[in-house]
């Protein structure tokens, strides 16, 4: 784990200070930027996500994908509890806490905000840092690498539908071509242009020199996207924190929750299915942890850099380095608990 990830809510914390300095003590700078948008998208903003999405998805052999028939089981649990469980769980959970228990203390136009990023980041699983977990839990790599790709092409279908759906029910209204350009804006876009680089890189270089070289050499790009990111984002939010920074304790609270009972319920399941520790453990790690950067640029394409949709998904990000490590040592701590695979993940069992 490098010193990024390993210190991820630090420099989220450091970047909301600049976003919002840079937002009191040169207002122009944002005002600047926020002008360069095309169909309600931030140009500036777009770039800067698909420099963060970009990395993660150069990452994923989609040829992975044939050994779904193996260990099928973690291939299910990983499934329904991403796409049938978890948005509408975070949906229920966001919805108790935002919109009662809190009630008194955001204004509804702002708790609805909020729901909207709770649902945005429910309904996107974790891509890249999955693997930074599954490393830490001594997972299968390989498995993880095939639960991972099938997430991302469940993805490109299931997103929009969800989000739509839920943020529906929750009396927001999105227009449906507004959703289906983040899907292609930064899904569509950065998949297949990931997709298209392995296979013209590897057929030219070989997949070593892939692997080792040129992921290596890319690999700064997404923390840089996403630094740049926030403090963009958190130079329009300045003026809420510092208007109401106790909303910010407020909107992790659900997150927290969720975090922890869908871990519990897909870590549970596999125990239960006598699933390998080594496929179960960053199975559950997947659905507890959330696809950030997509969750922050689509509240951004939807609400608006200054909407609180996009202040809640930054929160994710805050939240969600402490909570995994978390579920890491827990992982760890009840290995035991697990029976030992009959075989190694990528064969039959």
């Amino acid at each position: 784990m490098g010193v990024f990830e390993r210190f991820l809510s630090v420099w989220v914390a450091l970047a909301i200070a600049a976003g919002v300095a840079l937002g009191q003590f040169a207002p122009a700078v944002p005002e600047a930027l926020a002008r360069w948008e095309y169909a309600h998208v931030s140009i500036p903003v777009a770039v800067l996500i698909w420099a963060m999405i970009f990395p993660m998805m150069a990452q994923i052999d989609f040829t992975a994908v044939i050994g779904v028939r193996h260990q099928p089981r973690g291939l299910i649990i990983t499934t329904t509890v991403n796409w049938l469980i978890k948005p509408f769980t975070m949906f229920a959970i966001a919805w108790l806490f935002l919109k009662v228990v809190f009630a008194p203390l955001i204004p509804v136009p702002l708790a609805n905000e909020y729901l909207a990023g709770a649902i945005l980041l429910g309904a996107a699983p974790c891509t890249a840092m999955v693997f930074v977990w599954s490393t830490l839990t001594r997972g299968d790599a390989a498995y993880t690498l095939v639960q991972v790709a099938l997430n991302d092409l469940i993805m490109l279908f299931a997103f929009a539908p969800i989000v739509v759906f839920l943020l529906g029910v929750s009396s927001i209204q999105v227009p449906w071509d507004t959703v289906a350009l983040s899907v292609v804006l930064y899904i569509v876009i950065p998949l297949s242009a990931g997709y298209l680089t392995r296979r013209a890189l590897t057929a030219r270089r070989g997949g070593d020199w892939y692997e080792q070289v040129f992921l290596a050499r890319i690999a700064p790009v997404t923390p840089a996207g996403l630094i740049i990111t926030l403090v963009l984002l958190f130079a329009f939010q300045g003026e809420v924190i510092l208007r109401a920074p106790l909303h910010i304790a407020l909107i992790a609270v659900p997150l927290v929750v969720q975090t922890f009972l869908i871990f519990f319920l897909a870590y549970g399941w596999a125990r239960a299915w006598r699933v390998p520790h080594c496929v179960a453990a960053p199975g559950a790690m997947i659905g507890a942890s959330n696809f950030f950067e997509l969750a922050v640029a689509v509240a951004i394409a939807l609400f608006g850099l200054q909407s609180g949709a996009a202040l809640a998904t930054v929160v994710g990000v805050l939240v969600e380095v402490p909570l995994m490590l978390a579920l890491v040592r827990i992982a760890n701590a009840t290995r035991g608990h697990f029976s030992a695979p009959v075989a190694a993940a990528g064969r039959r069992a």
